[in-house]
């Protein structure tokens, strides 16, 4: 009879299997390597290993093929999306406000894939990272809003890859889709108001300059500043089609002749 492992340690290693399908990463319906091979990378014994499996498979992460190994049930993006994403998209269906949330959110999450990025981006990040925000330029909102929102994003997803912080970049992974939501609404509101539109650009080039020079602290102050100008943007809008509102209530004076 076999004795099972502490909690604890089943734990830990289950964490160490995100981790590593976080890193590769898998793709849905992947198989994961030989359990001999799996326990020697990890630094686990098999027996060990078996039990972060099971916890994972009781997750719903992971599923066991009998005579045929184990394989990823979902990759990893709709782990982060199931678990947090999801439950969080419900609210800002429910209630726009949230959006402000998502902005605080992110502002504390990209000040440190900022700082990062400009510390360790390599060669081959610089060059994705131009062509990210290249493309930012190429699409037009107006003619076609998704692309232009798909490509605000991955210029910040870039910039998180460059960070090589396997958390601070799964975490914005995993918020892809809402990411996508919360761009796409801010850029749709901002642009018609062009001078606020434009300053977008400004704030995306201080934010690549920064990087490519490898100076970590104006990356950190270029992504706060960033996204503290779209929150009081978006706030100031928003005040200003409440007034209109309030106006709009009123009835007009008749017209003196």
């Amino acid at each position: 009879m076999t004795t099972e492992l502490p909690l604890r340690l089943a734990d830990r290693i289950a964490r160490q299997l995100e981790r590593l399908i976080a890193q590769r990463p898998f793709e849905a319906g992947a198989r994961l390597p030989a359990e001999r091979k799996l326990a020697s990378e990890l630094g686990v014994s098999r027996s060990s290993l078996r039990e972060g499996i099971q916890k994972l498979i009781s997750q719903g992460l992971l599923v066991s093929r009998r005579g045929g190994g184990t394989f990823v049930q979902n990759n990893a993006q709709q782990w982060t999306q199931h678990r947090i994403v999801l439950p969080l998209q419900s609210l800002m269906a429910e209630d726009p406000d949230y959006r402000y949330d998502v902005l605080e959110a992110r502002q504390a999450i990209e000040a440190g894939t900022a700082w990062h990025a400009a510390l360790r981006a390599t060669e081959d990040d610089k060059v994705r990272l131009r062509a990210c925000f290249d493309a930012t330029q190429q699409v037009n909102d107006h003619d076609d809003p998704d692309k232009a929102a798909q490509a605000d994003v991955r210029f910040h997803l870039a910039i998180a890859e460059a960070s090589h912080n396997v958390v601070l970049l799964q975490t914005m992974r995993g918020f892809f889709a809402l990411l996508q939501t919360s761009v796409q609404q801010s850029r749709q509101r901002m642009y018609t108001h062009p001078a606020h539109f434009a300053s977008l650009t400004e704030q995306h080039q201080a934010l690549l300059t920064a990087i490519l020079a490898g100076d970590a602290p104006a990356a950190r102050q270029a992504a706060i500043a960033h996204l503290e100008s779209v929150h009081q943007t978006l706030k100031a809008l928003q005040e200003e089609d409440a007034r209109q509102a309030r106006i709009g209530r009123f009835p007009r004076s008749p017209t003196v002749t």
